[in-house]
């Protein structure tokens, strides 16, 4: 791929088709009376799972057949591409413990990686019905009900931080140590990639995570999140980076820039 198709607004849209087809999948799921099975690493899967990943990935691969996929499913499965310059990079059904709880607090994560760094994304709620979307350069949007509008990060607030954590995978004691002497304004749980997509919206400030990710469970809010004025970074300062060896990441903090 050409760094120049990056700004072909044909690219965003047809990931943001693709990424609402498999959001139509997912909640038929959603309706039924769904089976939940366990991964060789413990963690849920479910038909909603594995059904968006079967659209996803061929469709990715008609859209840029040059361009490997890392997904997630595939993955668990043992089956991790080779990767170069340009990647894909898909969690199905972010937040599948979300989806079990039906709270509504699921995504659809679709990544256009280059060179490491995350330059195009889209991730949708398909329960809530709101989609986040953005390219490098170009800024980030959020559609729902209310039709399409531009997203930024704002600065923060006098009375201080509104910090987004996990709903399903938190440790109250390492947030607090790390929050200590900050000015926390309110504390307010989320799942899935949303947390950073509420820094994208400047809904929220600050995105700790101070716990296990893998790069398919943030690299489409890390793209939101970074053109709409934001930043990724390791708790040592350092931009977090894409494709590393077996895609598990640092514990990290999503903020404006």
């Amino acid at each position: 791929m050409h760094l120049e198709r990056l700004h072909d607004p044909q690219l965003l849209q047809a990931v943001i088709d693709i990424t609402r087809r498999a959001g139509e999948l997912i909640l038929q799921v959603y309706a039924t009376d769904f089976a939940v099975r366990g991964k060789t690493d413990a963690s849920p899967v479910t038909e909603a799972d594995e059904r968006a990943e079967a659209l996803i990935v061929p469709a990715l691969q008609m859209l840029a057949p040059e361009v490997p996929i890392v997904a997630e499913e595939a993955v668990a499965g043992g089956a991790a591409p080779e990767i170069g310059d340009w990647f894909w990079l898909v969690d199905p059904l972010d937040g599948t413990k979300e989806f079990i709880s039906r709270n509504g607090e699921f995504t659809v994560n679709i990544a256009l990686v280059h060179q490491g760094v995350p330059v195009l994304g889209v991730v949708l709620a398909p329960a809530l019905g709101r989609l986040f979307a953005g390219v490098a350069g170009q800024g980030a949007f959020v559609e729902d009900v209310a039709g399409r509008r531009p997203i930024r990060c704002r600065a923060v607030p006098a009375a201080g931080l509104t910090v987004v954590a996990s709903r399903s995978h938190g440790d109250a004691a390492a947030l607090d140590a790390y929050l200590a002497g900050r000015t926390v304004a309110s504390l307010v749980n989320a799942g899935s990639s949303l947390k950073l997509c509420l820094v994208a919206a400047g809904e929220a400030d600050l995105y700790p995570r101070l716990g296990r990710t893998m790069e398919w469970d943030i690299a489409a809010g890390h793209a939101v999140l970074a053109a709409a004025g934001g930043r990724v970074q390791t708790l040592q300062g350092e931009p977090l980076r894409y494709g590393k060896a077996g895609f598990d990441n640092p514990h990290f903090a999503a903020s404006a820039a």
